[in-house]
């Protein structure tokens, strides 16, 4: 882990800046995306690329409103994570967009992202950190009363308020050690602040109950509630044989 890369500099910068050096990597060849929580956002700038993109995620109403808008999508499907439509080895990069911390079955769903990944493909992630003052306030907030207070608190047109499981996999260390068990290389790893009522109307006042939170977790919940990582599946020079 000696060569990771750690800050908390713009990641749409860093995304934007992987994908093209994929693109001239493969001589210009369209590159195929896949946008693994497409309903909430997970916009990217690929520049001249002009990639082929695809959509999936949850059938939730919000979702599907958000996703049937977009017009940077070449095809979406949206279902059961464990089911939705992921061909194997199909695309070169894969983008996982706020997904890991409100499905269930996380590893189960990962594990079907990253096949359909190719050999020397990029695995971009950003979740909310469940280790995280904000993941925890997510976490423990009846749904009842996430879904009273979700106007007030975020900025208009946030698409949710979406549930908020937040599997072990939801988190820096969870996400290391999946990788660390499935042999993927982690290039980068960014920390950075984007919950959606950190920067809404009452802005103010949820930082103050992260940060009173954060200071009486003595350090085991974090301020910095978003973890963002390229990640690098190897070549496999055997592949085609498997």
């Amino acid at each position: 882990m000696s060569e990771v890369q750690w800050s908390s500099v713009d990641e749409d910068d860093v995304f934007s800046q992987r994908i093209r050096e994929q693109w001239t990597d493969q001589l210009g060849r369209r590159l195929d995306i896949l946008i693994a929580g497409c309903g909430r956002g997970g916009v990217l700038d690929v520049g001249r690329c002009d990639p082929k993109i695809t959509g999936i995620d949850e059938d939730l109403p919000p979702l599907r409103a958000y996703t049937t808008t977009r017009k940077d999508l070449d095809a979406w499907y949206l279902d059961d994570m464990r089911s939705v439509p992921i061909p194997p080895r199909s695309f070169d990069v894969i983008y996982v967009a706020f997904l890991l911390e409100r499905i269930r079955h996380a590893e189960l769903v990962l594990d079907r992202i990253v096949a359909g990944l190719r050999p020397g493909g990029l695995l971009l992630i950003k979740t909310r950190d469940g280790k995280s003052a904000y993941g925890f306030c997510d976490r423990v907030t009846p749904p009842w009363l996430r879904r009273t207070l979700w106007k007030s608190l975020v900025p208009a047109g946030s698409v949710g308020p979406l549930p908020a499981v937040y599997e072990p996999l939801a988190s820096r260390e969870g996400i290391q050690a999946y990788c660390l068990m499935r042999g993927l290389m982690i290039a980068e790893d960014h920390s950075g602040t984007s919950g959606p009522a950190r920067r809404g109307p009452q802005a103010g006042l949820v930082n103050l109950i992260c940060r009173a939170i954060a200071l009486l977790s003595r350090g085991r919940l974090t301020m910095e509630d978003e973890v963002t990582m390229v990640i690098r599946k190897p070549h496999n020079h055997f592949a085609r044989l498997i």
